[in-house]
Formats: structure tokens, C-alpha cells, sequence
């Protein structure tokens, strides 16, 4: 079992006007920047290479070295890019952050790019969040008010710009690339990679994208240690993580526990099952990971621990769903997000996901036929790594997985011989 933490991320969520610069000074704030500062960037990269540091986005890459692609000269401005589009379906972890300690980011935007010898660094925020937008803005103009920003920080010599920008709405601009074509003003669609943002990102200049809670974490790092981070998760996936809970539980929300927390654990936080009624299936991390069942309660939700399992960590949004719930039409649900938001750009994920949808509907409406459940698979087979970015990948996953657990509840949509009943009817009957 993972040992509880005292909360690091989250630590001011709960102070009064915790968005504020003074509360943020009054509780360590921005002495990690002027720490960093006084370093050189090399340091700084190996430090966060030494806590084990991964993205907290869904990949899970190494924080560090993806710092240290960048390249060590500037012929070129270097940017640095802060994803947070949040629009994984069940991923409530970055606005919150956002809301509650914005400047937690911003001194981690300034360690990041001076880290990696960035003058100008961009956040994207999902453009339907506009309370979090004006929450960041208004920090925003308290750190440049403060000095913190703009020129000459901390009488350091070294300049930095933070802009805040605000997205149209786009799922696909969650992909880094998708993200960086919106950002320079043209539709959201993912790019071919090589080359990669570190060698030609924004603006065709070196570039890195790292998400919300990852650059977030960087300020604790820097005034504890590599040393104290590695205390808490596991050896492979070290330091604390927000996991969003939704769903049938009492006390759905924002959770910080160590990387590695089972299920079980989280399910005794949030105060479990809402009504007691049994959990059936479950997302580790948001709808784009293969979901799991009631057998996967002991699990260690950390990236490798999840993928031995079969699926990801992903953004460690726990969408928890009880007995009553119909798999195929949960299922129905996710698919129709992806083909709402698939950019088009790719025939796969383009095609596949309006077909997928068509099917589904058509399950669970109570219309199935004996081959569906065949063609469902076929045109996952056909989307799976095929498609231009994940977004595809991701669309696949609730699919193969509920029916690898639940195939049961498939066959009986599309069993003609006892009368074609729906997916809320079937349900109905079993409970």
C-alpha cells in the first residue's frame, strides 16, 4: 500500500484567496525561481533528470530530458509551451490547480524557460474555461506588477514574457502539435513528426510542451531536492499526483496521493461506492485508456503499473461507474465525443470513428446484429496505429476493452433470436 503524503501540489488550495500573490509569497512562493536563477541552466535540467520527474500529461516521458533536447545555442528564439487544454473526458486536475494556485505555474513557467534558455512562454488554456483564463491573467499581471516577469527578473539580468492564450475548444489541440498550428493562428490539426517541437516547434523554432502539472511540479523540486521527490511514488515513477475521481463515488474531486495508489485506496478517500451500489468497470486515466473492472482494485496507478495491467495511467482521470451503468452505451458516449472531435485530417480516425458511432447507436438501440461485434473490432484493427496522431488510438480503447470484459452484454444487443432489447433495458433486467 502506498504511504499517505503530505500534500505538495496542493498544499494552498485550501488558504484563503489562495490565488493570490500574497498568499502564494506568504507560503514559500516564488523562492524556488530565485534559487533557480542563481544556477545554471544545466543544473537546473539535472536536477529535475535526477527526481525522475514525468509528464503529467498522459505519456509520461521524462520531464528532464525532454528539457535537455533543446539545443544548447540560441541562433533561434527557444520557446516554451504549457499545455493545458484539458479536455481528456474525466480529467479535472489542471483547471482546478489553475483556479487554486495559479502561481505555482507561473514559477514554474520561469524555472522551466530559464532552464531551457527561453525568453517568451505560452500557456494554452482550453478556451471553455474562462473563469481559470481570467484567474491566470489576473496572476499573470500581479507577477508583472511584482516584477517577477517581463525584464530583468529578480535583478537576475534575465528577461521573460508569459502569455496567456486562450483556445477555441478543440480536443485535437490537447496533441502538441495540433496545439502549437493554433497557437500560431491556423486550424488545430497534428503535424508530422520529425521534426520534433525541440527542433522546430512554434514559430519553426525550438520548442517544448510540457503540461500544467508537470511544470507545476518543478518549483518544489528545485527548493527540496531530487531526494525528496523520489521519496514519495515508486522508483520508475516518482513524486506526488493530483488523480481526478468521478463518477459513483460519495466524494467525487481532486485526490493528491503518491504515483503507485491503488483503486482500493482512492476509493476509501472519496468515501466509496455512492449508495453502496458495487463498482462494475472504471478509466485509470480518462476515457483514451483502456477501461478495467472490480478485479483491477489493486493495481498501482502508476505508469508502469497500469500498463502491465493493460492499460495507461493517461491523466489519471478515474471515472468510476457502478452496476446500473450499460457498458455498451458508456461506451456509445465516448465514441461520439471522439467522432465530434476528430480534426478530419487522417481518413482512419476521420472514417473509423463515424462508423464506430453509427454501430453503436445502432446497438444500443436495440437494432444489433450478429455481426457487429465482428466489425466493431475489424474497424478498431483499422484505426488502431494507423491514424496520424493518438487521438485515433484513444478512440479505440473503450471499445476493445469493454468488449474484451463485457462481451457478454454486447451479444445480448445484438441477439435477434430472443428479441432485440436496448442497452438501458438490459441493464434494468440484470440489476
Amino acid at each position: 500500500m502506498a504511504d499517505p503524503i503530505t500534500p505538495v501540489l496542493t498544499k494552498r488550495w485550501l488558504s484563503p484567496e489562495s490565488w493570490r500573490i500574497e498568499t502564494y509569497e506568504q507560503l514559500e512562493g516564488y523562492t524556488a525561481a530565485r534559487k533557480a536563477l542563481a544556477a545554471t541552466p544545466e543544473q537546473l535540467v539535472q536536477v529535475v533528470k535526477d527526481s525522475g520527474l514525468r509528464g503529467r500529461g498522459g505519456a509520461g516521458f521524462p520531464a528532464g530530458v525532454k528539457w535537455s533536447f533543446m539545443p544548447p545555442n540560441e541562433d533561434k528564439p527557444h520557446y516554451l509551451v504549457i499545455n493545458a487544454d484539458e479536455g481528456e473526458p474525466g480529467t479535472c486536475k489542471d483547471i482546478p490547480l489553475m483556479m487554486a494556485d495559479p502561481h505555482s505555474l507561473i514559477e514554474g513557467c520561469i524555472i522551466a524557460s530559464y532552464a531551457m534558455r527561453s525568453h517568451h512562454c505560452f500557456i494554452y488554456v482550453r478556451g471553455e474555461a474562462l473563469h481559470c483564463i481570467r484567474r491566470l491573467n489576473a496572476a499573470t499581471r500581479e507577477a508583472y506588477r511584482k516584477g517577477y516577469l517581463g525584464k530583468n527578473i529578480f535583478g537576475s539580468g534575465w528577461d521573460l514574457e508569459l502569455t496567456v492564450h486562450a483556445g477555441a475548444g478543440a480536443y485535437i489541440c490537447g496533441e502538441e502539435t495540433a496545439l502549437l498550428d493554433s497557437l500560431e493562428g491556423r486550424r488545430g490539426q497534428p503535424r508530422l513528426k520529425p521534426p520534433f517541437p525541440a527542433a522546430a516547434g512554434l514559430y519553426a523554432a525550438p520548442t517544448t510542451v510540457n503540461n500544467v502539472e508537470t511544470i507545476a511540479s518543478a518549483p518544489y523540486i528545485i527548493n527540496a531536492g531530487s531526494d525528496w521527490f523520489r521519496e514519495m511514488g515508486r522508483e520508475k515513477s516518482p513524486g506526488p499526483k493530483i488523480y481526478s475521481i468521478s463518477g459513483h463515488v460519495e466524494k467525487p474531486g481532486q485526490y493528491e496521493c503518491p504515483l503507485g495508489t491503488t483503486l482500493r485506496e482512492l476509493l476509501e478517500l472519496a468515501g466509496g461506492m455512492k449508495d453502496g451500489i458495487p463498482l462494475k468497470f472504471w478509466t485509470p486515466g480518462g476515457s483514451s485508456t483502456p477501461m478495467f473492472t472490480a478485479e483491477h482494485l489493486d493495481i498501482p496507478l502508476d505508469f508502469e503499473g497500469a500498463a502491465e495491467a493493460g492499460s495507461m495511467l493517461g491523466t489519471t482521470a478515474v471515472q468510476v461507474f457502478n452496476e446500473t451503468v450499460s457498458v455498451p452505451w458508456a461506451v456509445m458516449k465516448w465514441t461520439q465525443f471522439y467522432e465530434h472531435e476528430s480534426c478530419g485530417k487522417c481518413t482512419p480516425c476521420r472514417e473509423g470513428t463515424y462508423w464506430l458511432t453509427q454501430i453503436l447507436e445502432r446497438m444500443v438501440e436495440g437494432n444489433g446484429t450478429a455481426e457487429d461485434i465482428d466489425t466493431l473490432l475489424d474497424v478498431c484493427d483499422n484505426i488502431l496505429g494507423r491514424s496520424f496522431c493518438a487521438l485515433g488510438d484513444g478512440a479505440v480503447s473503450p471499445i476493445t476493452s469493454g468488449i474484451k470484459y463485457f462481451r457478454e452484454e454486447f451479444r445480448a444487443l445484438c441477439d435477434r433470436q430472443q428479441g432485440s432489447a436496448t442497452a438501458h433495458e438490459l441493464v434494468g433486467a440484470q440489476a
